[in-house]
């Protein structure tokens, strides 16, 4: 996604590829290969049998199709759509919260890496890689005042950890990290507890 406006995807990268590979799967419509994994986009009717050629190029191009609104979960996902979406966010003072945060790094010499290679799809590899070696663009404006691109490098190839945790940003929500069970011991409603990262191996 662009950091400029945390919507737009770059021409030419991995989610792009992943954007078009899931277009032309369902485009393609070969029965065995949906019966083994169905991406649930049915409903779009993405079929070569009902849109031809050129509703392919009109799915390729976004002007139809599940990535045509704006509306799913990569935007979601960015510094920007967390922002948004935190900004609405309410925590109640009788409600208990929980959350589960896990990475998939780990610092070596200071950098942040993968935390391995073995037993994980290269997909999931690549994509961990990606998000730790990101770096917020010099020529664009910060997203938020005390942003550091360090805060965002720790993640599980899906998320990055920061976000996982509780809403932070635009205003930090009232949370505790717990370090043994019996921290959480009598329960607290109205704060977030969070068990130290979990490193998926």
């Amino acid at each position: 996604m662009l950091a400029e406006d945390g919507r737009s995807m770059k021409s030419i990268c991995l989610l792009q590829l992943c954007r078009l590979g899931v277009i032309v799967y369902d485009w393609l419509d070969i029965p065995w290969l949906k019966n083994y994994y169905n991406f649930g986009f049915d409903h779009f009717e993405m079929s070569w049998r009902k849109v031809g050629f050129s509703g392919l190029v009109d799915l390729l191009l976004g002007n139809t199709g599940p990535f045509s609104s704006g509306d799913w979960i990569l935007p979601d996902l960015t510094i920007q759509g967390s922002l948004k979406i935190n900004s609405t966010l309410k925590t109640f003072p009788n409600t208990f919260y929980f959350s589960y945060a896990t990475k998939r790094t780990r610092k070596l010499f200071g950098i942040t890496v993968p935390s391995s290679v073995l037993g994980v799809h290269p997909m999931l590899f690549l994509r961990v890689l990606q998000m730790c070696m990101w770096r917020h663009p010099q020529n664009a404006p910060l997203p938020y005042k005390g942003y550091r691109d360090e805060d965002w490098e720790d993640n599980d190839g899906a998320l990055n950890t920061i976000s996982m945790t509780h809403p932070r940003i635009p205003i930090e929500h009232p949370n505790r990290f717990v370090v043994d069970d019996s921290d959480c011991n009598p329960l607290q409603p109205g704060i977030w507890l969070v068990p130290c990262y979990q490193v998926l191996l």
